[in-house]
């Protein structure tokens, strides 16, 4: 068997990550013991809440050790088993990280059909981004025929998911994406009703003529400069399910806005529902998900784009630029080919 490759943690970002704060090595493939199964890493997954495992504050779960592996969910094939639950060739979504080759006990891994649909879809619209999305919008923001819906980040995996299932609620659908051919995929392509970049000097302004009756329901995906333009357009009981907040996730220093008491009023007096989660929150509600999501990809009516790099090398470069915007659709890269020998 050839060497084996993974990307550790070199160092803790200040800021915006480096090439530098990552490493790339080479290892021996490690040879599973009894009830054990070595996979090898199909597809990586790379997602923005990855930035917040490399530094060491407070969060729900622990940081990426200094030397360690960088984590992230992969689709796998299983290329040697000691494991009776799992066969050679079987594919399975894990959370391998970013290595070509991993060892599991089986625990946590789920076989994948590739017959039901192309596997990397299990890492993206029918995985955690997907899931993301319909638990967020449908548990906690609950659209309701004829609301409006505003969704920040709407071009990528979980936006566009957002934006589609409001649709089929019956809401309208208001995207935020950076840049004309994002705005313009997120309408043309996604069936949204309108599109705004975050770009635009008078985002605030063209909004609001986009939301005329207000704003019910807001997904957060990043914070900043578009939240202060959704922020005054909320309207009253309106629900604003909190998933990321990719404009802070470099910020060296937390500062509240000056704006914050003024905010908190709001809260009180429109009576508004803001709640973080993260999507383990909802993991009793998968099998509905995974029910809903996947006759909605087959009938056409939710689409996805993918953004693909190739090699683990790339990764560390195509995470930089996820979080600065660059990839048009769910970020993903490609590490193998999907059968070995293919």
């Amino acid at each position: 068997m050839s060497q084996a490759k993974r990307v550790v943690l070199v160092s803790r970002p200040k800021g915006e990550p480096r090439a530098s704060d990552f490493r790339v090595e080479k290892y021996a493939p490690p040879a599973p013991g009894d009830g054990q199964v070595l996979l090898r890493t199909v597809w990586l997954s790379l997602d923005p809440y990855m930035r917040g495992r490399m530094s060491d504050g407070p969060s729900y779960v622990a940081p990426v050790p200094i030397g360690g592996v960088m984590e992230g969910g992969t689709v796998s094939e299983v290329i040697v088993s000691k494991n009776p639950g799992f066969a050679k060739g079987d594919i399975v979504l894990s959370r391998a990280g970013w290595q070509t080759h991993a060892l599991s006990d089986g625990a946590g891994l789920r076989k994948i059909d590739p017959t039901l649909a192309p596997v990397s879809t299990a890492v993206g619209v029918l995985g955690m981004p997907g899931m993301t999305a319909y638990t967020g919008l449908l548990d906690i923001g609950k659209p309701q025929p004829g609301e409006t819906v505003v969704v920040a980040a709407a071009s990528g995996a979980v936006g566009s998911a957002v934006g589609q299932i409001a649709r089929i609620k019956g809401a309208r659908a208001v995207g935020i994406a950076g840049g004309k051919d994002k705005c313009d995929y997120v309408t043309r392509e996604l069936g949204f009703d309108a599109c705004l970049d975050h770009r635009d000097p008078d985002l605030a302004s063209k909004l609001k003529e986009a939301c005329p009756k207000g704003i019910d329901v807001y997904f957060e995906n990043v914070g900043g400069a578009v939240f202060e333009a959704v922020f005054p357009l909320l309207n009253a009981f309106a629900r604003v399910p909190v998933c990321g907040l990719i404009a802070h996730y470099n910020d060296t220093e937390a500062h509240a806005p000056k704006w914050a008491s003024a905010m908190m009023r709001a809260v009180l007096t429109k009576r508004l529902n803001i709640r973080g989660f993260i999507v383990s929150d909802f993991a009793a509600r998968h099998g509905d998900f995974l029910r809903d999501m996947s006759g909605w990809v087959r009938e056409g009516k939710v689409k996805h784009k993918e953004f693909v790099t190739e090699g683990l090398d790339s990764a560390p470069d195509a995470f930089m630029g996820l979080l600065k915007g660059a990839n048009f659709g769910k970020q993903l890269v490609r590490v193998g080919p999907d059968k070995v020998g293919a």
